[in-house]
């Protein structure tokens, strides 16, 4: 009864020595990632009992609903499911015109991306990290890398996947960024995040460059992270300093980051690679005369 085990001081010196270790083995080597996988799928059930207020909510008030509204309701929708499917009628029209000059002009690029639908089941808790999970995972084909849309634009992108959910990094993350162009004239740049969920920040535009508030940006595809000319942001403030060569422009982003529960999953095209490389939790890509995604990359965490 006079055996002592190892002094406290060694107890925390190993703890320290072996989590630096799977600090490491995680973050260079990516060896824990199915680790990692597997304890996300086992918190599913957790992200579904979050949810289960706001489904309950749901449906109860749709108990209470009477029979005229729900009558005005069906009719709504089938309003705009007419204008809809006029637009669709017209879309497929322009896509077959496209498609065909595309072949003309030997092409291999599509216009329209394989999508599925998903929901957010949950959200980060950590303030300094803007992260969702969605009800979607491995069985349903997601991997990291595929890009994330909800009705309005561009959310962000998958960084890990477990069998039934996926941990999405938005847009507004800190360390996140996306090749951007502008529809008026085709300027390219990068669009960085800043933790605030209404801004971002247009990086390394000369001040001699032809962009103007209200200017809408979409992803360039450059990188082949995410597919070209989805709306990500508006510009909506211009700065310009004197003697400094870079203005500083601000951007609203599209999607309806903390509000959207409903969002899209994006698929490479037929042919196309479907699980992206990644550096640890990271998207990792590089454009010409860009950031390189280790630092501060399209998708990646810094």
């Amino acid at each position: 009864m006079f055996v002592q085990g190892p002094v406290p001081g060694f107890r925390l010196l190993l703890v320290v020595l072996v989590s630096a270790a799977l600090v490491v083995a995680d973050a260079r080597f990516d060896k824990l990632s199915t680790i990692r996988s597997t304890i996300a799928t086992g918190l599913a059930p957790i992200y579904w009992l979050g949810n289960a207020p706001y489904e309950f909510t749901d449906w109860f008030a749709g108990l209470f609903e009477n029979k005229q509204d729900l009558q005005q309701e069906n009719e709504d929708l089938r309003a705009r499911l007419l204008i809809l499917e006029r637009r669709a009628l017209k879309y497929a029209a322009l896509a077959s015109e496209n498609n065909e000059l595309r072949r003309l002009m030997n092409s291999s690029e599509v216009l329209d991306d394989r999508v599925i639908v998903g929901e957010v089941v949950g959200v980060s808790p950590d303030p300094f990290s803007h992260e969702v999970i969605i009800n979607k995972g491995r069985s349903d084909g997601v991997s990291p890398g595929q890009a994330i849309l909800d009705a309005h634009g561009l959310m962000g992108q998958v960084v890990q996947s477990s069998q039934i959910t996926s941990r999405v990094l938005l847009v507004s993350d800190s360390s996140h960024a996306v090749p951007v162009e502008v529809v008026r004239n085709g300027l390219r740049a990068i669009l960085l995040g800043t933790g605030d969920t209404d801004t971002l920040d247009l990086v390394h535009v000369p001040d001699t460059a032809d962009i103007r508030e209200g200017d809408l940006l979409v992803s360039s595809g450059l990188g082949g992270r995410f597919p070209r000319g989805y709306p990500v942001a508006e510009v909506s403030r211009i700065t310009k300093e004197p003697g400094e060569p870079f203005v500083s422009i601000e951007a609203t982003p599209k999607a309806q980051l903390n509000q959207s529960r409903l969002v899209l999953v994006v698929f490479p095209p037929e042919g196309a690679a479907t699980e992206l490389d990644s550096v640890g939790d990271d998207a990792s890509a590089s454009d010409e005369g860009e950031p390189t995604a280790q630092e501060t990359t399209e998708g990646g965490q810094g």
